[in-house]
């Protein structure tokens, strides 16, 4: 890959701007340029496209995406220590790469980018899970994204396309099946990454869909959604007995037994009965 760009190997950046990853930060760099060419195309297309990355790092899918003609790239970094790297990779790129040092949690990047846009990160460990609930449920859909290819842990990407009635099934299933086709497209083991993790890793490419599949209020499907599962070996009349007086009576209303258990409810089940508990108040 560096043959192709002409910039130096991740290693060799790496060692010349002192970017060790730190744990506090949830980094682990990925630094086969060859494995970050891969993901940048599971992200489909991108010539026509913005592409919002969160986390780069060194810079190693930043140059996969540029490499595999991303229109434009809007890196959003964290980490003071990674703006000289990203630099001579904006400045082999002229006019697309921009660069925000700043906490990914706290800005509004849609200012930056120009639709259509399409979000491609390895994203830090610590912040991958609450940015996935936000880009899943803004207050309007269709989302300023059409789809998203991130890396997670590979038990949270199973957790993402998990099906009713199994162990991973839960609120980011729930989130994620409810607006978008979910499917992981790649699995990446400890030794890709440096530092190795703990873990394996598993890349998953979200396409959002034109409408959700069932209607309810985002809000009150991620309150019902934690409450059920905060306590899943409850029966839900029990895990849920918070959100409404008479919840038991709202349950036979959405076609719920009450004596399930948070992990037998359907997609369409939550949202019916996100829908009934509006209705009820």
């Amino acid at each position: 890959m560096s043959a192709f760009d002409g910039l130096p190997p991740l290693r060799d950046v790496i060692a010349t701007h002192d970017l060790r990853a730190k744990k506090s930060l949830g980094q682990n760099f990925l630094l086969d340029l060859n494995l970050t060419a891969k993901i940048a195309r599971q992200a489909g297309n991108l010539t026509a496209c913005d592409v919002l990355e969160i986390g780069p790092g060194p810079g190693g899918l930043t140059r996969g995406l540029l490499a595999e003609g991303a229109r434009h790239v809007l890196a959003v970094e964290k980490d003071s220590r990674a703006m000289a790297a990203l630099a001579e990779i904006a400045a082999h790129y002229p006019g697309r790469l921009d660069v925000l040092n700043a906490d990914a949690l706290e800005i509004d990047p849609t200012a930056h980018l120009t639709p259509p846009i399409r979000i491609c990160a390895n994203l830090p460990y610590n912040v991958g899970t609450e940015l996935l609930t936000r880009w899943l449920t803004p207050p309007d859909w269709p989302p300023f994204w059409t789809s998203l290819t991130l890396m997670f842990q590979r038990e949270v990407a199973q957790r993402i396309v998990a099906k009713p009635k199994t162990k991973a099934y839960g609120r980011l299933a729930i989130l994620s099946q409810w607006r978008t086709e979910a499917k992981i497209v790649m699995d990446l083991p400890p030794e890709a990454f440096t530092p190795p993790p703990k873990v394996h890793s598993s890349v998953i490419h979200l396409t959002a869909l034109p409408e959700a599949r069932y209607p309810a209020r985002a809000e009150t499907l991620l309150r019902i959604t934690a409450t059920a599962f905060n306590q899943r070996r409850k029966m839900v009349r029990s895990s849920m007995k918070s959100l409404h007086p008479e919840i038991e009576d709202l349950m036979g209303e959405a076609g719920i037994k009450p004596t399930s258990r948070a992990e037998e409810l359907t997609l369409e089940q939550f949202c019916a009965l996100a829908r009934t508990l509006d209705a009820a108040r």
